[in-house]
């Protein structure tokens, strides 16, 4: 099962109508609303063809945003377009939020109480940071259990330089809250609008690239390969790449097979479960299991009421084998004692029942003769 969890969707803005209770007789306001034409449609199919066809199984397509979650303005097209793609058996579609942090919404990107069932609709969130006070916020506050938890950290890999320093402080108690590190291979094979999408870069190809190469090789030094997922952020059906091709090139930056292997497949699993939690109380998976720590040589009240009864006397239980049809299993009757069948002879009578009283019985009958 591999996975890749940044498929990049862009849809057209349109005009729609937003109804308003104060405008009686007014003219309504309009929102602007994300519309995708048939051709997007055809496109994302072939893109999903694709996919499947390269074997990913789990596909997240992602939705990036520049500014707060505003509920006013707002909008999930995934809920739209998801819908119109054609069922496939084996395949599994996630949806995903990005957002963008940059000083103007780092304190205010929509991440709160109140727009809870507008995040509720997405299975995985995304965090970009861009700054350093962004990174730090994304690493220790976003990072928590909680409905609002974003499990996904994604850097700007394929800008000139970094524009924070990956602290090992920072990066560790990501990890231990359960938030990833994503490398997006496009860069590396100089996709320019991966980079213009996500972050607002325009570079050319080879500077692209020569970025990426630098930024990918410090994030697998300061990780030490730990907390690392690997996806596509690909634009152009030509850049795609099946699982095994990606795994080769991931360990071109230092990662062993082993872990190039978990980056793919492994760390995206356990990520995708543990975002499920966003919607349980207070990130708790399942219902606990009470275990009851046993002692080598003492007795549980359990184990007492587990034991076997104990059997009085010698009782067997023969073997009956298949026997044919008519015929039935002898059953033997207690033997008696001695004692009791026969009777003990008096003192008188012993010497008569002997041989010495059997030729007396013979001499008597020669004399009668």
């Amino acid at each position: 099962m591999y996975f890749d969890l940044n498929v990049p969707v862009i849809a057209h803005e349109g005009p729609g109508v937003l109804p308003s209770k104060k405008s009686k007789g007014k003219q309504p306001k309009l929102q602007n609303t994300m519309v995708f034409t048939p051709a997007q449609i055809v496109a994302m199919e072939a893109r999903v063809d694709l996919l499947v066809h390269l074997g990913y199984t789990v596909i997240a397509f992602n939705q990036t945003i520049e500014k707060k979650i505003d509920p006013k303005t707002h909008v999930n097209i995934l809920l739209s377009v998801l819908p119109q793609l054609k069922k496939r058996t084996g395949v599994v579609f996630l949806k995903r939020l990005t957002i963008n942090l940059d000083d103007d919404n780092a304190k205010g990107f929509g991440l709160t109480s109140a727009n809870a069932s507008l995040v509720d609709t997405y299975d995985l969130i995304a965090l970009a940071p861009t700054t350093a006070a962004t990174f730090s916020v994304a690493c220790l506050t976003h990072s928590l259990p909680s409905p609002l938890t974003a499990h996904i950290i994604l850097l700007p890999l394929t800008l000139p330089r970094l524009p924070f320093h990956l602290k090992h402080t920072l990066v560790r108690a990501a990890i231990k809250n359960g938030a990833v590190f994503e490398i997006n291979y496009a860069g590396a094979l100089g996709d320019t609008e991966s980079a213009q999408i996500n972050f607002g870069v325009n570079d050319s190809g080879l500077t692209t690239k020569k970025n990426w190469w630098a930024a990918a090789r410090e994030v697998v030094r300061v990780t030490k390969g730990k907390g690392i997922i690997i996806g596509g952020g690909v634009t152009r059906e030509a850049d795609y790449r099946s699982p095994k091709d990606v795994r080769n090139l991931i360990t071109l930056l230092g990662l062993a097979q082993n872990l190039a292997h978990d980056a793919s497949a492994i760390a995206p699993k356990s990520l995708v479960l543990r975002a499920q939690t966003r919607k349980t109380y207070r990130a708790i998976l399942s219902g606990p299991i009470l275990v009851v720590p046993t002692v080598p040589g003492l007795t549980t009240p359990q184990d007492s009421d587990r034991a076997t009864p104990v059997q009085h006397g010698p009782e067997t239980t023969p073997a009956i084998a298949s026997l044919p049809a008519g015929s039935t299993v002898p059953t033997e009757t207690p033997q008696q004692s001695n004692h009791s069948n026969k009777k003990r002879p008096h003192a008188g009578r012993g010497l008569e029942d002997g041989p010495s009283c059997k030729k007396k019985k013979n001499q008597g009958a020669v004399l009668s003769k």
